[in-house]
């Protein structure tokens, strides 16, 4: 069970980590000692300059009581009083600090002074000629007056018949209070820019002392999600090294696992093509060699069962050689993107054909180049599939158009066809892998995850747009080299 002190500190907001920041958390618990025991210092310097100031009244007290003593002497069973001027400014020394006196005798039958001093507390047997000290109020209960009070107690009489005498002098205690908060101010003030400079040095030395943290995190946000080298902190303090060496650690385990599942897809790809490729011809000549129907229909099946395989398995290396570490091998180059898309599409123009799709590039031989810094094999693969994906969808009888320009600081590409289009909840979640919008073709559901896979990792964008008044239009953003 938590102490009430703790409980109360959980409950100051940045004590207690969780979500607040690690740099508010140390400094509020650095600085939050520093206040409390500078309140404490505080307090009792109050006391001890209270205790020294009340010393130094006492001891004027003293003297004052003495001489006002002096001036009352005892004459027989009486008492002579001279009090001349040059006693009452003994008294009197201060003319800023009201001072009061009184003496009686027997004590408490007033004889001389001011009649409201306080009495001092019952003694059974005071000593002679020693001052007592002792704070006391007088004057009227709606404006008291606190006073510190010395009595001094004398003896006189004849021999056989012995009488007391009590001598009282007050001063106000506004003196001894504005003494002690004039020492206060002297010594808390010291303190007070002691404390700001202590808090400054603090400050200081937690961003110092965070700031392979912060270093730490710069490092990791400014990563590609791809890289998955390790983290270097060699200058770091041991704590933020051992927190670096997890790290590595934790992405050396992921690097090896990502590793092993792209060699896994990549080995079982290029296992596949070969046993593929042999049953694909086998099933044409089976095809052109037979005349029975039924047969014809099921061997038309398997074709079309191993064409969509191959086109599988040739996505998945695809998408095996867009992934991040392959991409980062083959190396980047400056090249004309215009120049490209028109090859790509020239290249394409059979299949099309093929696919009774009405295929163009809509540009000018002429025109200045559209240079980009990337990877050309890959946007090649991403156009071939974007054009691919329309001559398979678009439909017969449909035109199929490649565009790119520039704009800006962009290199924008488009291939837009006037097919049935694209429902609009669709366009984004067919960005996913293995995601269909419709059942009709032969599509595996990888060609437009390809697209934004390699157009991700040249820092572009790449989305589908309806046309008027039909049809589909697929848009990629890349930025342009300098």
């Amino acid at each position: 069970m938590l102490s009430p002190f703790k409980r109360a500190l959980r409950r100051v907001p940045g004590l207690t980590p969780g979500t607040r920041s690690l740099h508010r958390h140390l400094l509020l618990w650095l600085l939050l000692p520093q206040l409390v025991l500078w309140l404490a210092a505080a307090f009792v310097t109050y006391n001890v300059a209270e205790r020294y100031a009340n010393k130094a009244i006492d001891a004027s007290l003293t003297t004052a009581t003495r001489a006002l003593a002096r001036q009352v002497k005892p004459i027989g069973n009486g008492l002579f009083i001279d009090f001349p001027r040059a006693a009452q400014d003994i008294i009197e020394a201060d003319p800023d600090d009201r001072v009061y006196y009184m003496v009686s005798t027997p004590p408490g039958q007033f004889i001389l002074g001011n009649k409201q001093l306080p009495a001092p507390p019952p003694i059974a047997n005071p000593k002679l000629g020693e001052p007592y000290f002792y704070d006391g109020t007088m004057g009227e209960r709606a404006k008291p007056i606190s006073v510190r009070v010395a009595a001094l107690y004398l003896s006189y009489g004849e021999e056989g018949r012995p009488q007391r005498m009590l001598v009282q002098i007050a001063r106000s205690r506004a003196s001894r209070e504005q003494l002690a908060g004039q020492i206060l101010i002297d010594t808390a003030l010291p303190l007070s820019a002691l404390m700001v400079l202590m808090s400054m040095i603090v400050w200081a030395g937690i961003r110092a002392g965070l700031a392979p943290l912060s270093r730490m995190r710069a490092l990791v946000e400014d990563r590609a999600p791809n890289d998955l080298a390790p983290i270097e902190l060699e200058a770091a303090p041991q704590e933020v090294r051992a927190l670096a060496k997890a790290i590595n650690s934790l992405l050396a385990e992921v690097q090896e696992s990502v590793s092993s599942q792209k060699r896994f897809i990549s080995d079982a790809a290029h296992q596949l093509r070969t046993p593929l490729a042999g049953l694909k011809s086998q099933t044409e000549l089976a095809l052109n060699e037979t005349s029975d129907p039924a047969l014809k229909a099921r061997l038309q099946r398997v074709n079309e069962s191993a064409t969509r395989s191959a086109h599988l398995v040739n996505q998945l290396l695809t998408l095996a050689r867009a992934e991040p570490e392959s991409a980062t091998e083959q190396g980047r180059a400056r090249f004309d993107l215009r120049k490209l898309a028109a090859e790509v599409s020239a290249e394409m123009v059979p299949r099309a054909r093929s696919a009774g799709v009405d295929l163009g590039f809509d540009g000018d031989d002429d025109a200045s180049a559209v240079t980009v810094l990337g990877h050309a094999f890959l946007l090649r693969e991403a156009l071939i599939n974007l054009i691919d994906n329309a001559l398979r969808y678009a439909g017969r009888g449909s035109v199929v158009t490649v565009r790119v320009a520039p704009k800006d600081a962009q290199a924008i590409v488009e291939v837009e066809d006037n097919g049935p289009g694209l429902a609009e909840a669709d366009r984004e979640r067919v960005f996913q892998r293995f995601v269909r919008a419709t059942h009709e073709g032969n599509g595996c559901g990888l060609g437009l995850a390809i697209v934004k896979e390699i157009v991700g990792r040249h820092a572009g964008a790449v989305m589908l747009e309806a046309t008027q008044p039909r049809g589909l239009r697929a848009v990629i953003r890349l930025p342009r080299a300098a």
